[in-house]
């Protein structure tokens, strides 16, 4: 009898964890995703105190889009997160739109006490009675603070502290301190530019200028900007990034960015046309930490509106890009951004292989030596031949994820036409390009895999694409094709263990 019901028991816990492996297994091994329900935009990126704050677009009912709370994630090394309790709720003034969270060092605010400095947020109430009673003043700013290191949090009484003048599109602030006029500035996506206001004390705030009327592509409405200076060459170059949906380079949301020169009021780019932040598609929303001194952390919403209601995943939706590291790298003339995956992310690097001159003609089969059951892995590698060359993920079930070089056109791309279940959006499977920046011979490849998402970081971070995608089993195979030839000089591959703790 005890043999019968420990066989039944053994069943019940294999049956237990095959529906686990089954339901959840697109699940993100070391991108950040909540362990239940919808997320968007990562909001009030900050580092206070030896952690890194993640708050988010987030809907606790539902696993697609609904009234707007910031969920929060906590790290001490932006690869490990840690999700927290709810920190912001809907109230009478609206949903908790996208927004920002600063440390107010001076306490400009007055908030804090005791000599603590508070972390305040600055974020967009959402009004859905006037948004139906067309006012076009449905959205506007609003501030809350914390004490606690972001544990609880009291808004503003006098919230809203910047009222809506009459524009439709009016959300997303992203604010940061000006240190040479001792003031903050807010960066705030208005239909469809950008319009810089600032305060003393982040409860006034005075409308400094405007950008974008004539600049960058306008597919779609601006939203979810950022502001911050990055040196280059000795000089102090201003980064001005703005994400935008539909419109970007390979449909739907993407984000795209100015550089120029920023004197406290106004914003004037060196350039008025279109930059691409990633060229995949899915790196939306994409802002960077604050407070992180002189290094520049971003992070994106891995997914697109196209279909972020309908990606196959259960019981959550939605997930972030890893953390990049950003700069500036100029090519000829012309200054570009450049991101590349932080060096956090080697503490995850499990024993792989390298190699040196390695002959592909055809098809090398690197399987065997990546031994790789999980289908997480870094891959990094250059070659000085510049011909047609492609890097396949596959499975046994007949799934190819295969991102390459195509000469011809002097581009990367990343096709998912093959890649698993693709049918719930009639444009999921496509394959998509983007241009080759660098003008030297050697190019240079990091290719990040997770369960269900790919980062390819060319030519040191010049091209970046990101793409997610849904096979129906771990993609633990892994060719690289060249039909002319190409010789890889250094070829390095490592194993990715698993960060994320689901409780």
């Amino acid at each position: 009898m005890h043999k019968i019901l420990l066989a039944v028991f053994l069943l019940i816990a294999v049956l237990t964890v095959e529906a686990q492996e089954i339901k959840e297994k697109y699940r993100p091994q070391f991108h950040f995703s909540p362990k239940a329900n919808w997320m968007n935009d990562p909001n009030g990126m900050v580092y206070n105190n030896g952690v890194y704050h993640l708050f988010f677009q987030y809907y606790p009912d539902d696993k697609i889009w609904g009234p707007m709370h910031w969920g929060h994630a906590t790290s001490k090394d932006m690869v490990s997160w840690k999700e927290e309790p709810i920190a912001l709720y809907p109230d009478s003034l609206g949903y908790i739109f996208s927004g920002s969270a600063v440390v107010d060092v001076q306490n400009t605010s007055g908030f804090g006490k005791d000599g603590k400095a508070p972390l305040v947020a600055i974020f967009t109430h959402h009004n859905p009675i006037l948004e139906k009673q067309k006012t076009g003043k449905h959205e506007y700013q609003s501030i809350a603070y914390s004490l606690d290191d972001g544990k609880s949090w009291t808004k503003y009484s006098g919230n809203p502290v910047l009222p809506n003048p009459g524009i439709t599109d009016f959300r997303d602030p992203k604010v940061s301190w000006y240190a040479p006029q001792k003031k903050w500035i807010m960066t705030l996506a208005t239909k469809d530019r950008i319009t810089f206001y600032s305060s003393p004390n982040l409860k006034t705030w005075t409308r400094e200028s405007e950008f974008g009327a004539d600049a960058g592509a306008h597919g779609g409405v601006w939203e979810c900007p950022d502001l911050f200076p990055i040196m280059h060459n000795g000089k102090q170059v201003w980064v001005l990034i703005v994400n935008i949906n539909p419109g970007g380079p390979n449909k739907g949301s993407a984000g795209q960015y100015f550089l120029g020169d920023f004197d406290g009021k106004d914003f004037k780019a060196y350039s008025k046309e279109t930059k691409w932040l990633d060229f995949g598609a899915d790196n939306y929303a994409a802002v960077t930490f604050g407070n992180t001194g002189d290094r520049h952390v971003l992070l994106g919403w891995m997914s697109n509106w196209q279909y972020a209601n309908q990606v196959p995943t259960d019981p959550w939706r939605s997930a972030n890009t890893i953390a990049r590291d950003l700069g500036l790298k100029s090519v000829d003339k012309e200054i570009y951004l450049i991101s590349v995956p932080v060096k956090e992310l080697d503490a995850l690097s499990t024993p792989g292989f390298s190699q040196k001159s390695m002959q592909v003609k055809g098809q090398v089969d690197l399987t065997e030596k990546a031994k790789n059951a999980t289908g997480l892995f870094r891959l990094d590698f250059d070659t000085k031949n510049n011909a047609d060359f492609a890097i396949v993920l596959a499975n046994q079930s007949g799934n190819e994820l295969v991102i390459g070089y195509d000469k011809a056109a002097n581009q990367y791309y990343i096709d998912r036409s093959k890649s698993g279940k693709t049918d719930f959006e009639k444009g999921f499977g496509e394959k998509h390009t983007a241009p080759r920046l660098a003008k030297s011979t050697t190019i240079s490849l990091t290719l990040i895999a997770d369960a269900a998402s790919v980062e390819l970081f060319a030519d040191a971070g010049l091209t970046v694409m990101t793409d997610i995608f849904f096979p129906d089993y771990a993609m633990t195979k892994l060719y690289v094709k060249s039909v002319s030839g190409i010789t890889i000089d250094n070829l390095k591959y490592s194993g990715i263990r698993p960060s994320m703790v689901l409780n």
